[in-house]
């Protein structure tokens, strides 16, 4: 029997600097047998480096754009060039651990139960996990509860990210992980249809989950697989990329909760959403002052 086969997919535009230290892992790391690259509109200087590297590594396969498609249809066309089994989609500004790879293919054996998705544990630089990388159910219920901030005040409810709950010493089902660094097979992605294109940016991992748990497979959060992600490196505003994230939440309501009363309740909940994101953006922008 053939060993299986890891193909690392990741999209950039215009990521900033951590892009290439984070090719750089990848092409380092054992266990990583084919990285594939889909650059929209990167600097001609950091298309030219791509473009270098690409020459020396036989597995890496450099795809240009040269349009910003938005990050679900980049994860598509990635996926749909890669030739691995197993297709992990890396954000371009995480760094893939030296073991994570032959982990996370370790970690794949125990997920008999198709369709599946594995989620590492996403990190901060400080070591701390990052929000996102395990959560709950999204729903408009756990949407009100986690974006009011209904946990704080009533008791016995709980938010949507469960970043400060104990660390399981195994991989362990969850609802839904992060698109930072989630790995499938690849033929299951391409049976539930790849990412949902309708979504720019953000979102499209939470759907994907949804999807793989309506088709009666399961979602892991494997936390022995470590990942840095640095995360708002790119040069679009943080208003840009926070808008691109509420509009992706309600794109998400709309499609899974179609009923007359349950869009009533998302247009109650656009109001709260987008006050909530842009209180963040406000937040971020006096932090880095």
């Amino acid at each position: 029997m053939s060993e299986v086969r890891l193909s690392v997919v990741t999209v950039s535009w215009m990521t900033g600097p951590h892009l290439m230290d984070a090719v750089t892992a990848v092409l380092a790391a054992p266990g990583v047998d084919e990285f594939v690259m889909v650059s929209h509109e990167n600097p001609p200087e950091i298309i030219a480096a791509l473009r270098e590297l690409a020459a020396k590594h036989a597995h890496f396969i450099l795809i240009e754009t040269d349009a910003n498609l938005g990050f679900a249809k980049g994860c598509n066309i990635g996926a749909l060039a890669a030739s691995g089994d197993l297709v992990l989609f890396l954000n371009p500004d995480a760094i893939l651990a030296p073991g994570a790879a032959a982990q996370l293919k370790q970690s794949a054996q125990r997920a008999s139960k198709r369709p599946w998705i594995i989620g590492a544990r996403i990190l901060n630089e400080d070591g701390s996990e990052q929000a996102g990388g395990r959560r709950g159910e999204l729903t408009p219920r756990t949407a009100a509860i986690s974006f009011l901030r209904l946990d704080r005040l009533v008791p016995g409810l709980r938010n949507l990210h469960w970043e400060n709950d104990d660390v399981p010493g195994e991989m362990i089902a969850v609802p839904t992980v992060s698109g930072a660094g989630m790995m499938m097979h690849k033929d299951d992605f391409f049976e539930l249809g790849g990412f949902d294109e309708q979504y720019f940016l953000h979102v499209e991992d939470i759907d994907i989950c949804r999807s793989v748990r309506a088709a009666g497979g399961e979602v892991w959060f494997e936390p022995r697989v470590n990942i840095l992600h640095f995360g708002g490196t790119s040069q679009s505003t943080p208003m840009r990329v926070e808008t691109h994230k509420a509009t992706g939440f309600v794109k998400y309501f709309w499609k899974f909760y179609p009923g007359p009363l349950q869009r009533l309740a998302t247009l109650l909940l656009i109001g709260p959403i987008y006050g909530a994101i842009w209180a963040r953006v406000v937040w971020l922008w006096l932090s880095r002052r």
